[in-house]
């Protein structure tokens, strides 16, 4: 059981490996341009998430979780180099958010709360400014990266070795949320593709 555990937790970092790969090459030739205060709230947030996952004995399910945090923040540089970089009052604000997990988390001792908590704020501080964008600007946004992400956490849910809310619950909604960035991002490529606009 063991051994069928650390298989999928490296299949699962391998894919998001692959990810990211594609991702940092996208974003080398200018094809996209990530939003840099996203990128930093996530790695923030994600390492909340590993952090919780390490604490309650997640095992192989929580090594995509810590790589995805380190990738969020080179990520992250990059988009300061190469991507947008404007920050807004609620790029801000759920930065804020993050920041309240950890300080929640030091209060109570309790991960549980604190996984809810920046689950919330990675649909809304993350997730949702991302569908925007992609909205507006689908060319501008890597639709491989978010899919292999959507397909990484799923191998990473069955490789945990301790099953609670503090470990799944931020897996299971970030295969959620980044199928959804997916969809849009296709939609609104075939949408502009048809009727002959550019994004």
């Amino acid at each position: 059981m063991i051994e069928y555990k650390i298989f999928l937790g490296c299949l699962s970092t391998f894919i998001a490996v692959a990810g990211y790969i594609v991702y940092f090459r996208q974003i080398f030739s200018g094809k996209v341009k990530p939003h840099a205060f996203s990128w930093f709230t996530w790695g923030l947030i994600v390492s909340i998430a590993f952090a919780a996952q390490f604490t309650e004995q997640g095992g192989a399910g929580a090594w995509v979780t810590g790589f995805t945090a380190l990738a969020c923040f080179a990520t992250f540089v990059l988009a300061l180099i190469k991507g947008n970089r404007s920050f807004s009052k609620l790029d801000w604000s759920f930065l804020t958010v993050a920041l309240l997990a950890i300080l929640l988390w030091w209060l109570t001792k309790n991960p549980t709360l604190s996984v809810i908590l920046i689950a919330l704020a990675d649909a809304a501080g993350g997730i949702l400014p991302t569908i925007r964008k992609s909205y507006y600007r689908p060319n501008e946004e890597g639709a491989a990266l978010f899919a292999l992400s959507a397909v990484k956490w799923v191998p990473a849910l069955f490789a945990l070795e301790s099953f609670s809310l503090a470990t799944w619950l931020y897996p299971a909604s970030l295969i959620f949320t980044n199928t959804l960035v997916v969809l849009v991002i296709l939609a609104r490529r075939q949408q502009l593709k048809f009727v002959g606009t550019p994004s």
